[in-house]
């Protein structure tokens, strides 16, 4: 009787060893430079492409500066609607995501940097003429008396300081809102 019990496992033992997992698939995607258009591109289709072919992981490699506005919103929409997750290294050594590559870094799945890079100044650009409503250079005058306001502890107003505590708010908005998403 421990002759055929011993068969039988041996057999269930062949059969569950025959049928080996396939090890997991990563597909990696590096890019350095600025973040533009053919970045984006390039982004967008490398995750159509691993949900096709069915990879359980996707790897941004980045060393980037930042780049444009609309170029890191595509690849960030790309990530969030991604059913492939997607990790962002921050690598080799040295590298760095600036801008834009902070961004991005902050909407992927899961967020890695080797050792001696950085990340932050997180200000993504954009590029075109400024809007009508935008201030012009101040002049010499102007800015004398912006420093006698100063000097008389009136806070200055001007349109150019709204707008600029505007996009620090948006843009701290904007990564903060990543960063829920992701439980960071």
């Amino acid at each position: 009787m421990k002759l055929p019990q011993f068969l039988v496992l041996a057999a269930f033992a062949l059969a569950t060893g025959s049928v080996a997992a396939d090890p997991p698939t990563v597909m990696v995607l590096p890019f350095t430079g600025a973040i533009g258009p053919a970045t984006a591109e390039f982004v967008t289709r490398g995750l159509e492409r691993a949900d096709k072919e069915g990879a359980q992981l996707v790897v941004l490699q980045i060393d980037t500066p930042g780049g444009l506005d609309t170029s890191m919103r595509v690849i960030i929409k790309a990530i969030l609607a991604s059913r492939v997750p997607v990790a962002v290294f921050v690598g080799p050594s040295g590298a760095r995501a600036a801008s834009a590559g902070t961004y991005i870094l902050y909407a992927s799945h899961i967020a890695a940097m080797a050792p001696g890079t950085n990340l932050g100044a997180a200000t993504p650009i954009q590029i075109g003429m400024p809007s009508p409503s935008s201030p012009s250079p101040a002049s010499d005058k102007d800015k004398e008396k912006d420093k006698d306001k100063s000097k008389a502890g009136e806070e200055s107003h001007g349109s150019q300081d709204t707008l600029t505590r505007k996009q620090v708010h948006d843009a701290s908005a904007y990564i903060r809102g990543l960063a829920q998403m992701r439980g960071r």
